[in-house]
């Protein structure tokens, strides 16, 4: 491990990606209990306190077996973003840093992986009502027209996205919309990458169907636990259900459940079908996005990482 960095900006971090359900937190346990090192959260569901259970957040147990970081901080009412997640990991990594203490940085959330080792754009936040009418042109006009209006205003940004991207066309438009500014100008005056270029990583990518199989497993494992009680007290909260703690894998389908509109049987049906589907975007992102990430099976991911941490 001696050969990592440990500059003034840069922590000793090891990153371990991969789909919900692939295994990724007893990857990183396993690391962690061999390097001595901490485990720092890397999912945007496993932040709220209101979701240990519908999220196979880390159990006691295994808390106890070594450190985590960044789990179960953030009240369900906040709406936590990339920025928030940037700002919070800083903070562990330069603590685990002045230790001289691995990061072991795991879960499944592409755009926290991405602000890891590429930066952040440091963006204003946008106005409501700037967002929605952007969003209604999007709806009504679609993506294509977005990238022409995007063009006339920022071809530079424009000249580097796809015309039928939409979210990234209708985000780049906004951005000009609210600030006056490209981009492509935030995005250059933004927060640095927190991690090194050459840090082990690793994507955890099991067979579809043995994925699959564990996805409905561990759903029923939840349940089990008393998923439902959770989801029923998340429920008499009463909060927004647009706040990303509303909209968590399962949670939907169980508050229905438990408005009497679907028996648990068909409730549970559709969040496996939820997760699957998320999975299968999760593959496709880390593969268009971070396509230079290792790739490794569940039973290999552990040799991949010992063989980057030891150079």
């Amino acid at each position: 491990m001696s050969g990592m960095p440990s500059d003034a900006n840069r922590g000793r971090a090891v990153l371990i990606a991969g789909p919900t359900a692939s295994g990724k937190s007893a990857l990183a346990l396993a690391l962690a209990e061999r390097s001595g090192g901490v485990i720092v959260n890397c999912d945007s569901m496993q932040v709220y306190a209101d979701l240990r259970m519908i999220t196979a957040r880390p159990t006691p147990a295994e808390e106890a077996r070594v450190p985590h970081r960044l789990y179960g901080h953030v009240d369900a009412a906040i709406n936590y973003s990339v920025g928030h997640y940037v700002a919070d990991a800083t903070a562990a990594l330069d603590a685990l840093r002045r230790s001289d203490t691995l990061a072991i940085f795991v879960g499944g959330t592409g755009l926290y992986f991405k602000a890891l080792t590429a930066g952040l754009a440091l963006v204003p936040p946008i106005p409501a009502d700037i967002r929605a009418a952007v969003r209604d042109r999007l709806a009504q006009a679609g993506a294509a027209a977005l990238h022409a209006e995007l063009r006339q205003r920022d071809p530079g940004a424009a000249d580097r996205l796809r015309p039928n991207d939409r979210t990234r066309v209708a985000r780049a438009l906004e951005v000009v919309e609210a600030t006056g500014r490209s981009l492509l100008d935030w995005q250059r005056e933004g927060m640095p990458p927190l991690i090194d270029a050459a840090a082990p990583r690793v994507f955890v990518a099991p067979d579809r169907a043995a994925l699959y199989a564990r996805i409905d497993a561990r759903f029923d494992t939840m349940l089990a636990a008393g998923a439902l009680d959770e989801v029923a007290k998340l429920a008499a909260r009463r909060l927004d259900p647009r706040l990303p703690a509303m909209k968590a894998h399962g949670v939907p389908w169980l508050i229905r459940h438990l408005a009497g509109e679907f028996p648990l049987a068909e409730a549970a049906r559709q969040a496996k079908l939820d997760t699957r589907h998320y999975a299968k975007r999760q593959f496709t992102w880390f593969r268009h996005q971070l396509g230079d990430w290792p790739r490794a099976a569940p039973e290999a991911a552990l040799d991949v990482l010992l063989r980057g941490v030891a150079h």
